[in-house]
């Protein structure tokens, strides 16, 4: 049985360097787990329906990040925290909604001081989810987005053995 890798980016702005930070950290987790990779649920894409609790589009959506095995879920860092748009879409789910899924929280920071912000702030949350966070959360400087092969093949060489275990 194939598993399957879920990817959601909740920066404002279609086509981020988030969008492109998650997507090839997806396609690295996939080489490790032997997943497949779902289309990307690009929030931006979404932003006029995202408060209507009635939204099919939506319900499609959450369907899709709830019945992955894994999801790269990445988010500008905002005020050292995860975007309104992000948490809009994850309070869709109830306490424990994302049980069975193995979440790999992603943040791209401007600063250093912002590292911490993606274990503090969107790991939490998405153990209240019901989501398993095996990993260190990634903490993504954008300064260093032409070189993030490099980057990101260091942080699933120091955490593959987290995700094989799923």
């Amino acid at each position: 049985m194939t598993t399957r890798i879920a990817v959601v980016v909740g920066n404002p702005s279609p086509n981020s360097r988030t969008r492109r930070v998650a997507e090839d950290l997806a396609a690295r987790i996939a080489e490790v787990t032997g997943s497949e990779i779902d289309e990307t649920i690009e929030l931006a894409e979404v932003t006029d329906e995202v408060f209507e609790w009635k939204s099919d589009r939506l319900d499609k959506l959450t369907e899709r990040l709830a019945t992955a095995d894994y999801a790269v879920i990445a988010t500008p860092t905002y005020k050292a925290s995860y975007t309104g748009l992000l948490k809009a879409f994850l309070d869709r789910y109830d306490a424990g909604g994302l049980h069975g899924l193995t979440a790999i929280p992603v943040f791209t920071i401007g600063s250093p001081a912002h590292t911490l912000a993606v274990e503090t702030t969107l790991r939490p949350l998405l153990v209240e989810l019901g989501a398993s966070v095996p990993t260190k959360g990634l903490a993504f400087p954008t300064a260093k987005f032409d070189d993030r092969a490099n980057v990101l093949d260091e942080w699933v060489d120091s955490q593959k053995v987290y995700l094989r275990r799923h």
